[in-house]
């Protein structure tokens, strides 16, 4: 028995099995029962009372804690119950004549111990949840009647420390109108929020439905903030752990919610195979795309031989090392650091390791300032990708993984530029061996080190107005874990030289992003915080583009993977390019990029006309 269960709950269980089967034996004579019967009834009790306190240990009755009574724990009762009362039967069989007791007084005695012992502990549960709710603050409206919101019900009803509980559910499937969950009513759609709000005097708003698509989320946001009420929400169910909903894991909405909420499927047994006892490489581990690799990689543990890193922030790849270690403990797993540009390291790291597959996510990204930084940009980017491919070819790696980005498309920035040369150097090495070179597409991500939301909750943070260059400016957005995650996707399914595009969805307006912001701050647009609008930077383009004109668009046997295929593959000359880097002319190499990427086209602002003049601050 647990030590630290009430004294007073032993004590009940004991005395519940002399009361039932004196009880049965009222019951069947009818509250008459002859003297003799009643010495045959005290014998056989002293048969079943050591039985029935064996299986009660058995089973574990004392496992259970009376406050968190449920399902499982009535059928330890049953099985402890009845499994005593067959026992002792055949014991009385094999030592007495069967005349001596009736067997329906044990069938009777079985209910009655079960009832007494189940229905003590559930009443228990029951008063506790309702001395819950009457000193609980907060009254819960649950948007979502699915697996979360029952399990965030379930869990707030025991949570007394949370001081909320739930009065009802919303929920836009039509079978669930009108049912209970737990006592608790669905009593509408989710366009019924404002009125379900002020019936049921709402104090709190959770959503929960971690697959919510974003336009749902954004209406259903819409609705939370037009109610003028607090309102939070579950993660991602991938988020979660064990996929076990607690009352914990409720946060505040976050951006990242209103624009990434679709699940991604991802096959991961074909990924598990295909990483089996493999050596995987990560260079740039340490950045926001590369150590989101690293950890879904690092799910891969059992699976994969070695993960190896090459990062050259040294706190990068020191926070890294640390998550690693911390939360994948037998991942075999090794890091470096330098810069993948320093051949030498490069060539020792495979030699000493052999990696069987590489994803390529080091880069410089910062778009203005690598406009005057082309030496840099192209050592790294450009210089830097041909000596990871050089390398990976003469060591026989079987896959090579370039993290490319929208910006390569149709290039007015130094740094698009040199991202699409890295994706023309990863096209021209897939001729030239074994090694499969793969290119993955996308626009930005959300959190990331370069993403402009930080900036925002920074801005917010110091009372300052959020800056944006133009307020018709768009992008393309998805999270870190669901574009690492489509990295690995299409790392499987390719067979060597595409150049994979990740669907992205929709466009969004940067402005959008900003007033979201605000509002999910608490904060009112024009009075509590401003936008301001500084005109758009040397080579920033209003718009990006995934795919080139020319491009043939392909879907793939995943729907969120498409593929860019062009008739033609630039050619890649990288001769000079060495005595270029070395002279450090920053007007050279720039000459050299335009020549190398004959799309590059400097100082073009993709505007249309009518925007030019028109920045305005609200």
């Amino acid at each position: 028995m647990n030590l630290k269960q009430p004294t007073a709950v032993f004590i009940y269980d004991i005395l519940v099995i002399p009361l039932s089967w004196f009880l049965a034996y009222l019951l069947r004579y009818n509250f008459e029962v002859p003297s003799l019967q009643l010495l045959q009834a005290g014998y056989i009790f002293g048969v079943l009372f050591p039985i029935q306190m064996v299986f009660y240990f058995y089973f574990g009755l004392y496992r259970g804690i009376w406050r968190f009574a449920s399902v499982p724990d009535l059928i330890r009762i049953v099985k402890a119950v009845v499994l005593a009362a067959i026992f002792a039967m055949i014991l009385l069989y094999a030592f007495t004549s069967p005349h001596k007791f009736l067997r329906s007084v044990f069938i009777l005695y079985s209910l009655l111990n079960i009832g007494f012992l189940g229905g003590a502990r559930l009443l228990y549960r029951c008063l506790k949840e309702h001395t819950n709710l009457r000193i609980a603050h907060k009254r819960v409206l649950i948007v979502g009647a699915g697996n979360a919101g029952e399990g965030l019900a379930r869990d707030l009803l025991r949570a007394k420390a949370m001081h909320c509980f739930p009065v009802a559910f919303l929920d836009d499937d039509r079978h669930k109108q009108k049912k209970e969950i737990h006592g608790i009513s669905v009593v509408g759609k989710c366009s019924d929020l404002l009125a379900v709000v002020k019936q049921y005097s709402i104090d709190l708003i959770i959503i929960a439905i971690p697959s919510l698509r974003s336009q749902d989320m954004q209406r259903i946001v819409s609705l939370c903030m037009e109610a003028k009420i607090p309102f939070k929400t579950l993660p991602n169910i991938s988020e979660i752990t064990g996929g076990i909903i607690r009352a914990s894991d409720v946060r505040e909405v976050a951006l990242e919610d209103l624009l990434g909420r679709e699940q991604v499927a991802i096959d991961w047994k074909e990924i598990e195979v295909r990483a089996s006892g493999s050596v995987a490489l990560v260079s740039g581990g340490g950045g926001s795309i590369g150590s989101e690799l690293c950890r879904q990689i690092a799910k891969l543990n059992a699976e994969l031989k070695l993960l190896v890193v090459i990062e050259r922030s040294e706190y990068n790849l020191y926070r890294l090392q640390q998550e690693i270690t911390e939360h994948f403990p037998h991942l075999n797993f090794v890091c470096y650091l330098g810069s993948i540009t320093d051949k030498a390291l490069v060539d020792r790291v495979f030699n000493l390791h052999r990696p069987d597959v590489v994803f390529h996510a080091a880069a410089y990204k910062h778009v203005p300032l690598l406009e005057l930084q082309v030496y840099n940009a192209v050592h790294n980017n450009i210089w830097g990708t041909k000596v990871l491919a050089e390398v990976s070819l003469a060591y026989g790696v079987k896959k090579f993984v370039l993290v490319s980005t929208d910006k390569a498309v149709r290039p007015t920035n130094v740094m698009g530029a040199t991202k699409r040369a890295a994706e023309i150097v990863c096209q021209n090495f897939n001729r030239l061996g074994k090694t499969k070179f793969v290119t993955v597409r996308f626009g930005n991500v959300l959190g990331s080190s370069g993403s402009v939301i930080p900036l925002f909750k920074e801005q917010l943070t110091l009372g300052k107005p959020l800056t944006l260059t133009h307020p018709e400016i768009t992008r393309f957005f998805m999270t870190i874990p669901e574009a690492a995650q489509l990295i690995l996707e299409a790392c499987a399914i390719s067979e060597g030289g595409e150049i994979f595009v990740l669907d992205m969805g929709e466009p969004v307006k940067i402005s959008y992003l900003a007033e979201q912001l605000i509002k999910l701050s608490g904060k009112k647009l024009g009075v509590d915080a401003n936008i301001v609008y500084t005109g758009l930077r040397p080579g920033e383009k209003l718009y990006e583009e995934l795919f080139y004109p020319e491009e043939e668009v392909i879907h793939t046997r995943h729907p969120k993977i498409l593929q860019a295929k062009s008739s033609l593959v630039s050619p890649f000359d990288s001769s000079g390019l060495e005595s270029l880097m070395l002279e450090e002319n920053e007007a050279k190499l720039r000459d050299w990029l335009k020549m190398t990427v004959p799309e590059f086209r400097e100082n073009v602002v993709n505007i249309p006309p009518v925007y030019q003049d028109n920045f305005v601050t609200h």
